[in-house]
């Protein structure tokens, strides 16, 4: 490799990990502002929910479709667009004035990041030699992973020393450097699939919507109340319409001869659980210093660290280690300790627990994440063919965030129902049967994990691509 070559992958790693660092960084940067932005906007747990999810929703559904649109007009440009679309929102987020502004803004930040996201990951991967992508992924996923660790600690710096707005504006500076940036240092390619899946969008998102729709409203409403069950039922029936149109589309957003890889199957339903249990638990547990133990943001965000800013330290060294030892073991033993960590969180929860209790399930439980961060995306990547590169990263983050989605929504309705925001001893019942779920299904992510082949990935990919021209 030439100084040249080496000069151009490594603006290409830093500038798609800086944009993966914001994007991330929305994911839970809000985390610990949630009881602010409750008083301050006078917002229901509902309300809540959808600050959260109106950015993960559309985040999760639109990944595909920004994957394709890079493919399709280029991703340098794509990817410029996406930065510029998510730095006006967080601007728009930023002057928000009612809960119901706040979570429009958060959708329009969620088709942004949407667009962004698997670009990082597709350009990253076009510009890195294969015989250095895992430590490569593995500096993209470390970053991805600081963005996680101290996107809990920003948000309550941020609302602690200014306000909760503040937390937004801090994304308009890094887009509007990132953007120019991008158009003079990347170089501009497309996928060789460049076809735009319409129906199978409407169906995926009008189907998912429905669905959350749902379960953010059944505490609210009843669980057996018309304005519940219709939309859940009426959303699994377009998302089972969706699956039937990808059989049979010519040119399908989410190919499902994927599946047939089971590397690419099992990695995927890994991502799904680890992504409900770890959102769901943060969700609640990133509340529960300030509401339950009255400190404010960012002694909050503060102690949440250990558990959030794990992969910080241990990401990079996993993702090199991930092509010696394989990736799909890392996962499994990351996905085992989280399990554990969240398990020792749910039976520790009460109003006057010690935090000094906590620091040990916190770590634990941060090793674990980033022991399955840092060599997921290589896992996945290695298990197709690099012309369908771009549709597997768009498939696996929106599979993943799809996880948080309804990780916030289901665990968010369990706490609701066993205790809620009325007393102390309440939240903590709550917290601790929700977080309990939690643990359960990230375990059963590890379990998904440890049958992850750990044979060579060509022979998948030649055995799952067979049964597709087969078909």
């Amino acid at each position: 490799m030439t100084h040249t070559q080496k000069r151009s992958m490594l603006w290409t790693i830093g500038i798609t990990s800086v944009a993966l660092f914001m994007v991330s960084l929305d994911n839970l940067v809000v985390t610990t502002a949630l009881p602010v932005i409750r008083r301050n906007l006078h917002a229901t747990i509902s309300q809540l929910e959808w600050t959260v999810n109106a950015y993960t929703l559309t985040f999760a559904v639109l990944l595909l479709t920004g994957a394709a649109l890079g493919d399709r007009f280029g991703r340098r440009r794509l990817f410029v667009l996406g930065l510029l679309l998510f730095t006006g929102a967080s601007a728009a987020a930023a002057l928000s004035t009612s809960a119901n502004g706040l979570d429009i803004a958060r959708a329009l930040q969620g088709v942004g990041g949407a667009i962004v996201t698997p670009l990082t990951l597709t350009i990253l991967s076009t510009a890195v030699p294969r015989e250095r992508r895992g430590l490569a992924l593995g500096i993209w996923g470390g970053i991805g992973g600081l963005a996680i660790a101290i996107g809990p600690l920003v948000g309550g710096a941020i609302v602690n020393g200014v306000s909760w707005h503040w937390i937004f504006w801090l994304n308009v500076p890094i887009g509007l450097l990132l953007a120019p940036l991008a158009l003079a240092r990347l170089e501009e390619t497309r996928g060789g699939d460049s076809a735009l899946d319409l129906p199978g969008l409407g169906l995926a998102s009008v189907g998912l919507l429905g669905i959350v729709w749902g379960l953010v409203r059944g505490n609210a409403h009843g669980w057996t109340s018309l304005g519940v069950v219709t939309p859940v039922i009426a959303g699994a029936l377009l998302v089972a319409g969706f699956v039937a149109w990808e059989r049979r589309a010519p040119a399908p957003m989410l190919p499902l001869h994927f599946f047939a890889n089971r590397t690419f199957a099992l990695t995927n339903v890994a991502s799904l659980f680890m992504f409900f249990g770890m959102f769901g638990s943060i969700f609640l547990l990133a509340q529960f210093f300030q509401t339950v133990q009255h400190m404010t943001p960012l002694a909050a965000g503060l102690r949440i660290l250990p558990w959030t800013a794990m992969p910080i330290f241990i990401a990079p060294i996993a993702g090199a280690l991930s092509d010696r030892v394989g990736g799909q073991r890392l996962m499994a033993l990351g996905l085992a300790l989280q399990a554990t960590g969240l398990a020792f969180l749910a039976a520790l929860q009460s109003p006057t627990v010690s935090y000094a209790d906590l620091v040990a399930p916190f770590v634990v439980s941060g090793a674990g994440m980033a022991l399955f961060f840092a060599p997921v995306a290589n896992v996945v990547l290695s298990s197709v063919a690099p012309e369908h590169e771009g549709k597997a990263s768009g498939a696996t983050n929106a599979i993943r965030e799809l996880g948080g989605v309804f990780g916030v929504a289901v665990l968010a309705s369990v706490f609701a129902q066993a205790g809620g925001y009325r007393t102390a001893e309440t939240f903590a019942h709550g917290t601790s049967t929700a977080v309990w779920i939690g643990a359960a299904v990230v375990a059963l992510g590890a379990v998904a994990a440890i049958f992850i082949p750990g044979r060579p990935w060509l022979a998948e990919i030649e055995r799952s691509e067979g049964l597709a021209e087969a078909a």
